[in-house]
């Protein structure tokens, strides 16, 4: 069976990222100047389409190349929060890493925070993929999460009121499920520096 392939096309008579040859070449053919390449995962496509140019996305690779910087593992799980204030509307959720396919979305929960998020994703993902049996690692760009994960407590300031019981209660569960339990699926922190926003992100930055 041939290795699936994705298609960035930055120039075309259509943009963005197509999932097979035939949608690309509709896309480019007839276009003078075209911009297009071909790569393997949807990750480092998403990551290529940041770039202005093939040509800027291609310099960018070679520099990661001979700095030896390594890419993400591509068999392997991201979450990620959002929240629209400080404490706000908060959402998490976890995608496969190479795919994008979403294995949860949480939310929206009131008076949270961010790294409350992180936290409950990260949590969240390493009980579901215990109960399936999948030992994949998990990434994160929260230091923080990784540190309360770590200790098994969530060592936010946010006081609980009425808006945010439920929020509290999944906490509650969070650490007790930590403090219960143990997991096999490496906890990795991810290199925004060099592969971009992860691939959980939310977009609203």
């Amino acid at each position: 069976m041939p290795d699936k392939k994705f298609y960035v096309v930055w120039k075309g008579l259509k943009t963005g990222i197509f999932s097979n040859w035939a949608q690309c070449a509709e896309a480019v053919t007839g276009f003078s100047g075209a911009e297009f390449l071909s790569v393997t995962t949807l990750t480092e496509a998403h990551a290529a389409l940041r770039f202005p140019s093939r040509k800027a996305y291609q310099t960018y690779r070679q520099a990661q190349i001979s700095a030896g910087v390594a890419p993400p593992l591509a068999e392997s799980y991201c979450v990620d929060a959002a929240c629209s204030g400080n404490p706000g509307l908060l959402e998490y959720r976890c995608v496969h890493t190479s795919t994008g396919k979403e294995l949860f979305h949480q939310g929206p929960f009131e008076n949270g925070t961010n790294n409350i998020g992180e936290f409950l994703a990260i949590v969240h993902a390493l009980a579901l993929l215990k109960k399936k049996g999948i030992t994949s690692p998990i990434y994160t760009d929260s230091e923080i999460a990784l540190l309360w994960v770590k200790e098994k407590k969530c060592k936010t300031r946010l006081k609980p009121d009425q808006t945010n019981t439920r929020l509290f209660e999944l906490i509650r569960r969070a650490e007790t499920w930590l403090q219960e339990n143990t997991f096999e699926n490496p906890l990795l922190k991810w290199d925004t520096e060099h592969w971009g926003q992860i691939p959980a992100d939310f977009g609203r930055k």
